[in-house]
């Protein structure tokens, strides 16, 4: 009797072509035509300076004050701002964590300057923490302060739209790691006699921390980048000058483009310091495991 044919190593060879690399392949494109070919350029352009070596841009920025200090000016905006929503953010989805007709109100309410954007907010602003604006007149209207009231056109205007902004942000984020937390743990340590703190203290906050690390990365990067805040509701030559208004002051009034790149990167730099030591950080006090989430 005639043995069967065994299949050639060919039959069992792959396709040409893989669909998983077809499924990959238009975020791919993406990713090159809208991030890597620009960052690239931008990085390359930043070695072109006008006149002198290569590095003139960035010699230049670190020997000028104006465009030095821009870091410092935008670090005393984002961190702060980081530190208030993801506070406030944990705080208020530890709350909220068990899901009630309440949580989706709160939810819905606390997104909504997510649909309003940044100008739409700052113009909000404008009205109502202006010098005569309502909050200044409810406030004499019921003798309750008589002086003038500066929220805007400083660095308290610009910190509170970055909070405004970015809270939702944070909190949607804090708030999807929380609710992930199987409920079956607080419950197994209440039993075991863990008061709200210890819960809190031994169960929730370790395992929240990847997601605490993240949101404060996202919302830090998020805050760095500000701008329509800093102009619209900060002193734009003084305390707000923010490195992304040098960055535009480079490119669109002085139009030199070779050292607004640099600019950029260098303000892409001070972003990954930032977030890099968050990670960092994170390695060296997270010990725990990153398991308990609902399946």
């Amino acid at each position: 009797m005639a043995t069967p044919a065994t299949p050639s190593p060919a039959a069992h060879a792959r396709p040409p072509l893989d669909p998983a690399v077809m499924l990959v392949a238009p975020a791919a494109a993406v990713m090159i035509m809208f991030f890597v070919y620009p960052f690239a350029y931008g990085l390359l352009l930043s070695f072109q300076p006008a006149q002198g070596g290569v590095f003139e841009n960035y010699i230049h920025f670190f020997q000028t004050q104006d465009l030095w200090k821009t870091i410092g000016n935008t670090m005393q905006l984002a961190l702060p701002a980081t530190l208030i929503n993801v506070g406030f953010a944990l705080a208020i989805a530890y709350a909220t964590r068990v899901k009630s007709p309440y949580q989706r109100l709160l939810s819905t309410l606390l997104v909504v300057p997510l649909t309003l954007g940044t100008v739409l907010i700052a113009e909000g602003m404008l009205t109502y923490f202006g010098p005569r604006g309502w909050l200044a007149q409810a406030l004499q209207w019921l003798n309750l302060y008589e002086g003038s009231i500066r929220l805007t056109h400083n660095y308290w205007g610009v910190l509170i739209s970055l909070v405004i902004t970015g809270f939702p942000f944070a909190y949607l984020l804090i708030l999807s790691y929380i609710t992930g937390i199987d409920p079956a743990l607080p419950r197994a340590a209440a039993t075991l006699g863990a008061d709200g703190w210890n819960r809190f203290r031994y169960i929730y906050l370790p395992l929240l921390t990847p997601g605490l690390v993240m949101a404060f990365c996202l919302s830090f990067v998020q805050a760095f980048s500000v701008f329509p805040s800093a102009v619209l509701l900060g002193s734009p030559a003084g305390t707000t000058r923010v490195i992304a208004i040098a960055a535009y002051e480079a490119a669109f009034e002085q139009y030199d483009y070779s050292l607004a790149s640099a600019v950029a990167m260098i303000m892409g730099l001070a972003q990954l310091a930032i977030v890099a030591a968050a990670l960092g950080l994170r390695r060296l006090f997270y010990r725990g495991p990153v398991t308990g989430g609902k399946g």
